[in-house]
This record gives C-alpha cells, structure tokens and sequence, in this order.
C-alpha cells in the first residue's frame, strides 16, 4: 500500500536560494513613496513598499541607455573610444533642458564620455548622442528600450524618451529598476566600476557625481539618482560588503537629504539582518525513499538546481524543510525520475516547493526474491532488502 510521507529534515548545512523572495521578519518601514532591495546574487526581494506603483523614474531610467550601450560594447558593435557627433537637433533640444554635459553642435565625443556624462554628469544630451549614434534616432532607441524592458520581464515600464524627461507615457515601477540595476550588476563587471566614479570634466566643466552614497559609504559603488517635480527625489544604489551585494530603489522622497538618509540606512539595515545561505548543490543528495520491491530497498533523492535563499538572520533559526512523497516507490525506478517534494518554508515567506529525483535506476526483484520481500514487508513494514 502507498502511504504520503512527510520528513521534517534537520539541516545544519547554510541555507542558499534559487531565486526566491527572502522571508522579510519585522518589515522596516521607510519615507520613501516606492523602495524596493534586492539581493544582486539571487534577486530576492528583502524588502519592499510600493514597488510595483507606476511611478515617474526621471533620471534613473537612463540606466536603460546605459544598459543598451554597454550590451553594444560587448557584443563588438561598438567600442569605447568610437567617436558620435552631437547632430544640431540634440544640441537645440537639450542644450537648456535638465542636467547637461555641456556639449557642443558639431563636435566628436567618445563612447567613453558620453557614458560618463550621462553617469556621473546624468547628461540628458549625452543620452541622445548616444541613442542617435547608435539607433539613427531617439525614437528609434526608444522603441529598443520598450524591446529590451519586455526582453528583460519589466512587465510595468515604459519608455517615451531616452533620459527620463517628464512624460505621462514614460514610467516604471520600483521593481523593474531593480531589475535593470541587477542585470547590469551582474552582466557587465568589465563596464561597471564607471558608476563609482565621482567627477567627471568634460568641455573643460568639472561636475561630481549626484550619488550621495558615493561619499558616506565605503561600500557603495552605483548607480543613478533622479528627481523631478512629479517624482521627488529618488536614487538607485548598489553596495558591497564581504562579497554580498544589495540593489536598493528609492522614489518620491522629499529632499536629497533624505534621499542619502534612507538610502544608507536601508542599504546597512539589509546587510545586518539579512544573509544568504547555501543549502544544496545541484546533484546533491538530499535523502533516500523506500523502493518496493526493488533489488534495493532505498533510491537516493537529488536536487537539480542549485538552492539558495536569502533569509532574515532570525527567521532562518525557525527555517523548516520537508520532503515529502508517497512510499514506498514502487519498482523499477528509473534514475532521474521525479519522486519526492522539497518544501522550504519561513516566517513571512511563501514556502518553496522544488522536485527531488531518482539518483538511481532501481530494478524490479524477479521471481522467489519478490515473494520474500513482499513478506518481509507484511511481516516486518521493510520496504525490502537494506
């Protein structure tokens, strides 16, 4: 007869994940109108509110320019020190609207500077030469961004221009920041560190970087700020300490004061509490199940994938894991055949539920053999030869 089992594991192991939201514990609250932070490594969620509010993203959309380029630079389309003109249309356009890098109509600048402009000087020019240089045209850039924003799972963005210039029809949410932010983390390490530089001077005009963080915390090293009438004060911040990296999205904050406020304490809030911990490899054996009337009474139980989870320090004391299956496994057993459920679960968190495998091909016993196991089995509960 088949019986459900359920094993409550004891595991002593660190705990890892494979993408999943972090048990939050006791949510910590913030002034921001939109925040989201994420683990960079897994993209759990530690933290949230709002973060999937439509929102004006201002500057900090230009991280998806910044994201085009960069993916153009790896693949060989273009390199750094190609050189864009700035056409007299951008230059009329953008000469006297927003943050500028100052450029002039006619002149030749390099991909490299114009990255650092939009980077560190958050160039709403150099964002067009950029997009012209590239696309042709800004409108033709921008179709590539709503391309790239569905391509990427950013379900609840849209863009209407290059730089994030106040536009009804150009918004994104919290989330989907995160999202971008964590891809170029993770995608372009070669391109990366320009984010953590703090002045740039171009046209003989020396401008710092408006990232707060970059001059209160050792430890943080991007991304983009933004701030417009309609969104307030809003900033994307990416920090590193002991090998973890946390992405934080901030929006409708009030003062670039509490901007840099919230951000560090956020960022430090995350790196104290929470952790990220290893539980299994893939192709690690996790348990066994009883196999019924199999030439071996047990088949080993292998996880897949890799499992890591990010976890609040005092939820992952209280962390339970199950695996559960209905036994004994009848034989023959086929090695890779789906036969158990590894349920994770935590305070505040959404239990994960994952396949276990057969580690094992387990074959039928024939004959005189299967009599006996099935007696043993009446007489004794065995599931057959150990």
């Amino acid at each position: 007869m088949m019986t459900h089992k359920i094993r409550n594991c004891i595991v002593g192991l660190a705990l890892a994940s494979l993408t999943f939201t972090a048990a939050h514990g006791a949510q910590i609250k913030t002034q921001a109108r939109e925040a989201i932070m994420i683990e960079a490594a897994t993209g759990a969620v530690l933290f949230e509110q709002n973060a999937d509010q439509s929102m004006p993203p201002s500057s900090m959309s230009k991280l998806m320019t910044i994201y085009l380029t960069f993916e153009r630079l790896r693949d060989g389309n273009i390199l750094l020190d190609d050189e864009f003109e700035v056409s007299e249309r951008v230059w009329r356009k953008w000469r006297l609207q927003g943050s500028t890098m100052f450029l002039k109509a006619g002149q030749k600048v390099t991909v490299h500077d114009l990255l650092l402009g939009v980077i560190v000087q958050s160039g709403n020019d150099a964002c067009a030469v950029l997009a012209e240089g590239m696309a042709g045209s800004e409108e033709v850039f921008v179709e590539w961004s709503n391309e790239k924003a569905a391509e990427l799972g950013m379900k609840d963005s849209h863009f209407a221009n290059v730089n994030g210039w106040p536009d009804e029809s150009h918004y994104m949410t919290a989330r989907d920041l995160a999202t971008l932010s964590q891809r170029i983390v993770t995608e372009f390490p070669e391109y990366y560190p320009m984010f953590k530089e703090k002045k740039f001077t171009f046209n003989d005009i020396s401008q710092t970087n408006r990232n707060p963080l970059l001059y209160s915390m050792s430890s943080a090293d991007g991304l983009k700020t933004g701030h417009t009438e309609k969104g307030g004060y809003g900033l994307v911040a990416s920090a590193v300490q002991k090998d973890r990296r946390l992405v934080l999205v901030l929006n409708g904050l009030k003062s670039n004061r509490a901007r840099a406020r919230e951000g560090e304490r956020l960022l430090n809030y995350g790196f104290r509490n929470f952790s990220v911990y290893s539980l299994f490899k893939a192709g690690d054996v996790v348990d066994s199940a009883n196999v019924w009337l199999g030439v071996n009474g047990k088949v080993p139980l292998i996880i897949k994938d890799d499992v890591v989870l990010s976890l609040n320090r005092q939820d992952r004391r209280k962390m339970k894991v199950k695996i559960i299956y209905d036994g004994p496994i009848p034989a023959p057993v086929v090695k890779g055949q789906p036969i158990a459920t590894l349920e994770i679960s935590a305070r505040d968190m959404k239990p994960v539920t994952l396949p276990l495998v057969a580690g094992a091909d387990i074959a039928k016993l024939g004959g005189v053999a299967r009599l006996k196991a099935a007696f043993n089995y009446l007489l004794m509960g065995s599931a057959g030869s150990e």
